[in-house]
């Protein structure tokens, strides 16, 4: 088994995102959306161990590039 060094935490630009929700379909259990259907990470950000790789993704996918993913 890899041992990823550090947890990882997701964090969403409020300015940026335009509420596509791209990050909600592929990682719902990473983002939720406010009442406008803009994306926010769950609780701190802190990604799970296990769905580091949907964390990647949903990045990699916001058309508006409103998601920053980090290594603590």
């Amino acid at each position: 088994m890899l041992v990823m060094p550090g947890k990882l935490k997701i964090h969403v630009d409020q300015d940026k995102c335009q509420g596509h929700a791209r990050c909600k379909s592929l990682a719902p259990e990473l983002f939720e959306l406010d009442e406008f259907g803009n994306a926010h990470e769950v609780g701190d950000g802190t990604v799970p161990a296990g769905l580091e790789d949907k964390a990647w993704l949903a990045q990699t996918n916001c058309p508006e590039i409103a998601i920053e993913v980090t290594e603590e």
